[in-house]
């Protein structure tokens, strides 16, 4: 029996090749996921697109700053995922010809091939420069509602620079999402374990990823202001991206659960820019990126893993994990992720580094968008 995925340091070498031959022949219906590396994309979704014609084996795949394999980040090399039967699969962008959005065209799509029956989950890719993920997840799930488990993460470059990061068989996009409909799929987990400091504030007017004021006053103000008083750390200008991802804003909701949001640029006028969206009004406290509990994070996405599907011992788990998180917690990260596999009992964990996490704390329910989170499900 073959593995049913594989780390390669490039998709066109002979190795590579003759795993997907052997792949093709036991399996005829497959298809595959690649994850590739931001440093490697040039070269190697090209060489993908290549051995998979020559083939003729369905593919899609997305670019991220670096992969995961066997428990360790690696930012050079490609990961190959095979699927025993290519499930149904989108890529849609804001290249694509048609008279609605992007964001319509893939609901609709998505909603035409999902039956009444709840028993599959809907996988989704974004390019992380997408503005409004939060807002086009509430969109599928009105139009999908509890019908599917959703999981997700975005792609593209860890610059938070704009590059083609989406792409299959013929195509390499940028500006859109993979959707992918896994049939009889328990979903993902998704933890951070960040803890909420007692102070509040409101995002009093924003602008999709964008915070403009917090209590009527300019955003950075007050965010300087408090990182200050409660830390003592200085920010300015200067070295924002140095400390800001490790103070990254946390939305309060109902039951004091909280949505991650990193702040990753400071816009010329005093506003924050974040990676995924924050809704006017929206309720903030700031977190400490070093008070994230490591051991209780592992400890809920072992035990979240066994409540989905069983015992995940000796069986493969797909991880992705926030490049933010990792900034903030160093060397830290890579202990944590050893301890996913080490806890788990797990074959092997494979997967990559993400800027940006997309699950739901219970099964069935409402589709979020988060920041410095591992998202794991079972791979096979």
């Amino acid at each position: 029996m073959t593995t049913s995925f594989q780390y390669y340091e490039s998709a066109g070498s002979s190795k590579a090749r003759e795993q997907l031959a052997a792949w093709r022949s036991e399996h005829p219906e497959m298809g595959l996921l690649a994850l590739v590396t931001e440093a490697d994309r040039e070269q190697e979704i090209p060489a993908i697109q290549e051995a998979c014609a020559r083939l003729s084996l369905p593919v899609i795949g997305s670019v991220f700053p670096s992969v995961i394999f066997q428990s360790r980040f690696l930012r050079r090399g490609v990961n190959l995922f095979r699927f025993d039967a290519m499930p149904f699969h989108l890529l849609r962008s804001s290249a694509d010809a048609s008279g609605e959005s992007w964001p319509e065209s893939l609901g609709k799509d998505i909603a035409c091939r999902v039956g009444e029956s709840r028993g599959g989950a809907l996988f989704l890719i974004f390019d992380q420069m997408v503005p409004n993920i939060a807002t086009i997840l509430d969109g599928l799930y009105l139009s999908l509602a509890d019908r599917v488990r959703y999981l997700g993460v975005n792609a593209g470059s860890e610059t938070f620079r704009p590059i083609p990061c989406l792409f299959d068989s013929t195509r390499i996009a940028q500006g859109g999402a993979i959707a992918l409909l896994l049939d009889n799929h328990p979903g993902a987990v998704v933890e951070h374990c960040y803890q909420a400091p007692e102070r509040l504030v409101s995002a009093t007017a924003t602008e999709g990823n964008r915070i403009i004021t917090i209590d009527w006053r300019p955003a950075f103000e007050v965010y300087r202001e408090t990182v200050r008083s409660e830390y003592g750390v200085v920010i300015d200008g200067s070295n924002f991206y140095q400390y800001a991802v490790h103070f990254p804003f946390g939305i309060v909701r109902a039951g004091n659960e909280i949505i991650v949001r990193i702040p990753v640029a400071l816009q010329p006028d005093g506003s924050l820019f974040c990676v995924g969206e924050i809704p006017p009004n929206s309720v903030l406290t700031l977190l400490r990126a070093p008070e994230v509990d490591s051991v209780r994070t592992v400890d809920a996405l072992v035990q979240g893993l066994k409540n989905l599907c069983g015992d995940p011992a000796g069986a493969d788990i797909l991880a992705f994990y926030c490049a933010g998180r990792k900034i903030h917690l160093g060397d830290r990260a890579d202990w944590e992720l050893a301890q996913l596999g080490n806890r788990s009992g797990a074959a092997n964990v494979a997967g990559a580094l993400s800027l940006g996490e997309i699950g739901h704390s219970l099964q069935w329910g409402y589709p979020l968008f988060h920041n410095g989170a591992l998202v794991c499900c079972r791979w096979g």
